[in-house]
Parts: C-alpha cells; sequence; structure tokens
C-alpha cells in the first residue's frame, strides 16, 4: 500500500478543518425548555406526558384581498414564543397525541413578571393576573383555538392543563411562554460573535497551513516530523503517570 506523502497529509488537514468549521455556527438547541419550532407547524411542545404543536398568529392590518404573493404570506406568518407587537392574536394547539381528543382541556393566558436575569428560566417568572381562561371542555377534532386582544407588551404564558381540575398535577400542565413586542428574527450577541468567530478561522486556517506548506524556511516535512515528535513525548509522559 502506498504511503501519503507530506503535501497530501496536510491537504486531508486542510480540507478536514475547512469541513469541521460549520459545527461551529450552529445554533446550540439544548435547552431547558422543550420547545422545537418549524415554519410549517410552529412549535412543538412537550412534556414528560403530553406533546402539541402550538402557533400564534397577529391579524394582518388592511384588506387581505388585495395582497397577494409573498406579502401575503408574510402577513399570515405563525410566530412561536417571540410575537412582534400586540394586536388581535390568534392561539392554536393542535393536539398529538390522539387520547387527549377525549380528555378535558382548559386554557388560561397570565401575565408575567421577569423577577430573575435569565428569561429562560421557569422560576425567574412570577404569575401576576389572568387574562383570560377558557373552561376545561373535549376538543374531539384535536385542534384548541382561542383569540384574544392584547393591548400591552410583556411577558405572558399560555396554559394548557389537561384534565379534571381535582386531578390536575403539574406534570398536566403544558406552560407555553411569550414575549410580546420583541423582534422574532432577532439573533443574539453570542449567535453572532460565533458566526464571525467562524468566518475567522475559516480565513485564518487556510492561510497558516499554506505559509507552511510552502515556506522556504520550514519545510512542510520538517513540521511534521516536529509535530510527530511533540505527540511521542507527550503520550509517553501521560503513560508514565498513568503507571504512579
Amino acid at each position: 500500500m502506498k504511503s501519503l506523502t507530506t503535501k497530501q497529509l496536510l491537504t486531508i488537514l486542510l480540507c478536514g478543518s475547512i469541513l469541521l468549521l460549520p459545527a461551529c455556527s450552529k445554533k446550540n438547541v439544548t435547552a431547558s425548555v422543550q420547545f422545537d419550532y418549524t415554519e410549517t407547524v410552529g412549535c412543538l411542545v412537550t412534556n414528560d406526558l403530553y406533546a402539541i404543536y402550538f402557533s400564534a398568529y397577529l391579524k394582518p392590518e388592511g384588506d387581505l384581498e388585495n395582497i397577494k404573493g409573498k406579502d401575503r404570506n408574510k402577513l399570515l406568518r405563525s410566530y412561536c414564543k417571540k410575537i412582534p407587537k400586540t394586536g388581535s392574536l390568534y392561539f392554536t394547539a393542535d393536539l398529538v397525541d390522539e387520547d387527549v381528543r377525549e380528555t378535558p382541556i382548559s386554557v388560561r393566558l397570565v401575565k408575567q413578571e421577569l423577577i430573575g436575569e435569565d428569561e429562560r428560566k421557569v422560576e425567574n417568572f412570577k404569575d401576576t393576573g389572568t387574562i383570560f381562561e377558557v373552561p376545561a371542555k373535549l376538543y374531539p377534532r384535536g385542534m384548541v383555538e382561542t383569540h384574544i386582544e392584547l393591548d400591552k407588551e410583556g411577558f405572558y404564558a399560555l396554559y394548557l392543563s389537561v384534565g379534571e381540575e381535582n386531578t390536575m398535577t403539574e406534570e398536566n400542565i403544558l406552560r407555553i411562554p411569550l414575549h410580546v413586542g420583541v423582534d422574532p428574527d432577532a439573533v443574539s450577541p453570542w449567535h453572532i460573535a460565533l458566526r464571525i468567530l467562524a468566518v475567522c478561522l475559516g480565513l485564518i486556517i487556510p492561510v497558516i497551513l499554506g505559509l507552511i506548506m510552502f515556506s522556504p524556511i520550514i519545510p512542510a516535512k520538517q513540521w511534521v516530523q516536529e509535530i510527530s515528535r511533540r505527540s511521542f513525548f507527550l503520550n509517553h509522559k501521560q503513560g508514565i503517570e498513568t503507571q504512579k
């Protein structure tokens, strides 16, 4: 079997570094709030017992009959946790589990106050008042729909309670946090910083490897030998420490 040359090894290393760069800019999907957003069906909200697809819609201003194409689709956009402004809001929850359609469900929207620093944590919010409430009833078609006129921005929470009131537990309640008056497309500073870092690495790494490969001062072969030597001593040192 023919061994790879030094330049071939460096080329493989360069390509591997470039392919790994997109991972630096991926959004962290691991979060305490159990949400998964898709543009077609909204948010998948789950707990240990139940799952729903939730969407919030703002009633468009103006006459929809005269608005067509992309502008119409933009006006009829669904939102998840972040809603850009107040107005006439429609909430829909598609029940995923068939059994839930045979169980009474109550709906309650409450105003909330942020009492902590991290708005991603449930314990940092306090309910301050009920905005509206729908008594428990059956939804045999599997679609829970509500409508409310909101005139104040801020934090809210929509509670869907599954089951009878006398048997209600925390596991029977689905909490949907809402923040009204914010840009749903806004990107956090951390995501911007990660993207800038990924771009910088994408520019710097190929340049450094190129300088190493074509440097007249430090030949590529010598550079590879030096890396191998240092790696050998490091592994040898770790083996000694393990034996101790």
